[in-house]
């Protein structure tokens, strides 16, 4: 993802604070509260809405979203092309394809190591997806309170 791309998502790009587990452009340790707003708090801009739009279409096929899990759960976060392969009923430049879509939507990093590529999970990249999908807790949707009010007031006639 560029940084024109996490400065779209709440981030500036930066380094990652010391000591913290955040990694990657703009993973300066900050809370998802803290960098990202949620969808229900206020409205997207065109570029917010395209970015997140790359991020969801890579989510979007079962394949990628197959793909995504495989890392993410794998023990010790990280996991080989060459075992990642075999577990789909298609080609390896198939499965290189959309591992090449995964990256590029910032979810996922590579490392060449001799012959093989091996991929793990960016987590401050879910955890922003997290974050822009997720109401304050306690916090009613927009618009609820006048619907409430509304029956209420119709509640007594």
């Amino acid at each position: 993802m560029s940084n024109q791309e996490w400065v779209t998502l709440g981030k500036a790009p930066g380094p990652a604070v010391e000591g913290s587990a955040a990694e990657g452009p703009g993973a300066e340790g900050a809370g998802v509260a803290d960098c990202c707003p949620g969808l229900l708090s206020a409205p997207l801009d065109p570029e917010q809405a395209e970015t997140l739009a790359k991020v969801f279409k890579a989510l979007g096929d079962p394949v990628r979203l197959r793909l995504l899990s495989m890392i993410a759960s794998r023990a010790g976060g990280e996991v080989c092309v060459c075992d990642l392969t075999p577990a789909f009923d298609l080609s390896q430049p198939t499965i290189s394809h959309h591992l090449k879509l995964l990256r590029e939507a910032g979810l996922i990093a590579s490392e060449r190591r001799g012959t093989w590529v091996y991929y793990r999970l960016l987590p401050q990249a879910t955890d922003r997806l997290a974050g822009i999908l997720t109401r304050p807790a306690g916090a009613p949707l927009p618009g609820t309170a006048c619907a409430s009010a509304t029956v209420s007031a119709g509640a007594g006639e």
